[in-house]
């Protein structure tokens, strides 16, 4: 318990320096830019791909297990919408990503702090934490809400060519479903979401990697220890904003 207060006590000290206005703009913005592409924009791919497979299963299951005379053929169409929008593509894209991107973080940083590199900046007086931290989580900001958009539309492409591909379903039941009793609060909801979860990979990530002391072995298991911490934050955050967005 007390080591997990003093882990604490020290995340919050790392922000304390993280977040304080950049000495360099130009130098920030260079940085930013480089981030957004690094940890977002590569990302694009395999965010596409596993809602895509997602967004597809989801609506073969659905049609598979629940079929039912009482029950309207429109309504796979609306439990696919309502999984994708309010569970999926917010909070378990989230979760994969603080595997690919927490990780990459994690390592990123440490790697740096065992070969002395952050030593360097700060022997030069440059605020290592702020120039190295916080473009990553500003551009972990800006791109996660993008992703969960892009998850959100490529799910239900996925549903649409299960459709017309795999016969299962007629898709003009499907889109009916899709658009039935829609709530534009839900997208909200999950963007509003992302934003919390994209600032706890980002940071928490880099604290990790940032406070890494040892070798590569003990990068290897910051790595780790970022993405479970994260994953567990994720899972925890979720179910509170979920009750207070409902």
């Amino acid at each position: 318990m007390i080591k997990a207060i003093k882990t604490f006590g020290k995340y919050l000290m790392l922000m304390g320096k993280t977040f304080t206005i950049p000495e360099r703009m130009r130098m920030f913005f260079k940085q930013y830019l480089k981030e957004m592409e690094q940890l977002g924009v590569n990302s694009i791919g395999i965010v596409l791909l596993i809602s895509f497979f997602i967004g597809a299963v989801i609506t073969i299951q659905i049609k598979t297990n629940i079929e039912s005379a009482w029950m309207p053929r429109w309504t796979v169409g609306y439990v696919t919408r309502e999984i994708m929008l309010l569970e999926f593509s917010s909070s378990i894209m989230c979760l994969i990503l603080a595997g690919k991107v927490g990780s990459n973080i994690a390592s990123e940083l440490g790697t740096m702090r065992v070969t002395q590199q952050i030593d360097a900046l700060e022997i030069m007086g440059v605020n290592s934490a702020n120039y190295l931290i916080l473009p990553k989580i500003m551009a972990m900001l800006t791109m996660i809400p993008i992703l969960v958009i892009f998850s959100i539309f490529s799910g239900i492409i996925g549903a649409f060519c299960t459709c017309w591909f795999g016969g299962i379903l007629n898709a003009v039941d499907l889109e009916y479903g899709i658009q039935y009793e829609f709530k534009e609060w839900f997208v909200w909801s999950g963007i509003i979401k992302s934003f919390f979860f994209a600032f706890i990979i980002s940071s928490v990530s880099s604290f990790f990697g940032y406070t890494v002391e040892g070798g590569s072995i003990e990068v290897g298991k910051a790595s780790t220890d970022a993405v479970v911490c994260c994953s567990v934050l994720i899972l925890f955050s979720d179910l509170i904003l979920s009750k207070i967005l409902a």
